[in-house]
């Protein structure tokens, strides 16, 4: 459970951005949308292999611009 305390003088609008970083950085939005819709375990497992994928071809392109090939 996230709880934010106003300070003495602070604004509403400052509480409210540091409740929402707070949400953000714990990663409550991320799971609300991942648990929107119900996905097939092969489909999870799909995704994470061309993540995995997409991860690995860009560190290669980048080591290539690096290395100057």
């Amino acid at each position: 459970m996230i709880t934010v305390e106003v300070r003495d003088g602070e604004s509403f609008e400052n509480a409210l951005k540091r409740f929402k970083r707070k949400c953000e950085k714990v990663g409550i939005l991320s799971e609300i949308k991942k648990r929107q819709h119900y996905e097939k375990p092969s489909e999870r497992k799909k995704k994470k292999i061309l993540a995995a994928r997409k991860k690995m071809l860009k560190k290669l392109r980048l080591e290539r611009r690096l290395n100057g090939d």
